[in-house]
């Protein structure tokens, strides 16, 4: 049986809230299915300091107010990041977000950081996959029943197309899981900037961090890869190896994302093809678009929805292949489906037409 996917098309003239509004008159039994007086997360990104391509918050309120009438109590939720910058933490993250607009008043419920103030909310559970034998969330991604996941559909530097199944994969990763998806290479001390504060020595779990001539040193002999230090050094000095083979990658936050999803009870996945860039809200800042608004899709399937996403957008040309190579995006498809992420063949319902 193919998944529906549902697909609200920005029309010439039409506000981005209009397209939504489209959506969500359409898809409204599907909210009334998740959590219909219960809690309910809202999974989505602001980007970084720079970035201007986010799902603003005035669309945010539209999926809240939904909720809401419903008699839901919705809150809107994001992860800290691996990476320099003002997602770091919970409170540059959370002061971020408020500057942005994704305050209560706004939005409509809170806005909360679910890996705690430094990231090292995280937990790992047991899944069996070809890469990833454990994955490391934090508390609520094991415990949450309910989850309407919104992604700004962007390009990606390693994946190619950036959407649902990244948002969820590394969106909802803790600060170590998101290091496991990056690299096998295993994390160093950058000794200039090491206090040997000895919180890495203690928050690693194969005791393979010692002091060495005044600084943190990692024996990469004993070092399982975790990422733990990397969580609770308040001061970046864990040095994080970005290069892994685009496939693996790709195989690892499908991994991720069906490992998280298996323990949500019921959810849903809206895709905004809007403000697209060619780089991922973490870097692209006000990048030019490299398309034409298209709209909006939803679906209760992460991977129907990417690919209906992602074959909409690209039916003139691959406008997410890196360098002319078969991107990873594509391997990230059928992997996800063998692994029983989701499913490739969806059929698409056109709203509003």
């Amino acid at each position: 049986m193919k998944s529906p996917v549902y697909f609200s098309r920005l029309k010439n003239g039409e506000s981005h809230k209009d397209c939504l509004q489209s959506l969500l008159g359409t898809i409204g039994s599907h909210f009334s299915e998740i959590g219909a007086q219960g809690i309910i997360g809202i999974k989505m990104t602001v980007g970084d300091e720079h970035s201007t391509g986010y799902i603003k918050p005035e669309l945010v309120r539209m999926v809240v107010d939904t909720l809401t009438a419903q008699g839901a109590r919705p809150f809107v939720f994001d992860t800290n990041v691996i990476y320099k910058g003002r997602r770091q933490n919970a409170v540059d993250h959370l002061n971020l977000a408020y500057n942005k607009g994704f305050t209560p008043e706004n939005i409509g419920c809170p806005y909360i950081i679910a890996d705690s103030v430094f990231g090292t909310d995280s937990r790992a559970l047991k899944v069996n996959f070809k890469n990833v034998k454990e994955i490391r969330v934090p508390s609520l991604a094991g415990i949450l029943d309910d989850l309407i996941v919104l992604t700004h559909i962007t390009g990606h530097l390693l994946s190619g197309f950036a959407g649902s199944v990244k948002n969820v994969a590394m969106g909802m990763a803790s600060r170590a899981g998101k290091q496991i998806q990056h690299s096998s290479i295993k994390p160093s001390i950058d000794t200039h900037i090491c206090t040997m504060c000895g919180s890495c020595i203690e928050a690693c779990p194969e005791s393979a961090i010692s002091e060495h001539s005044g600084t943190a040193y990692v024996n990469q002999n004993l070092c399982a890869g975790c990422g733990e230090c990397i969580a609770c050094c308040k001061l970046g000095a864990v040095n994080i190896n970005w290069r892994e083979e685009a496939h693996i990658f790709a195989e690892r936050m499908s991994e991720y994302a069906t490992g998280i999803l298996s323990r949500v009870q019921r959810k849903l996945f809206l895709n905004f093809a809007l403000d697209i860039t060619k780089e991922c809200d973490c870097i692209a800042g006000d990048d030019p678009r490299i398309i034409r608004d298209t709209g909006v899709f939803a679906s209760q399937d992460i991977l129907s929805v990417d690919r209906a996403t992602y074959d909409m957008l690209t039916k003139r040309m691959d406008l997410f292949s890196r360098g002319g190579k078969i991107s990873a995006h594509k391997h990230l498809f059928k992997y996800g489906q063998e692994i029983g992420l989701g499913s490739l063949d969806y059929e698409l319902h056109e709203v509003g037409m």
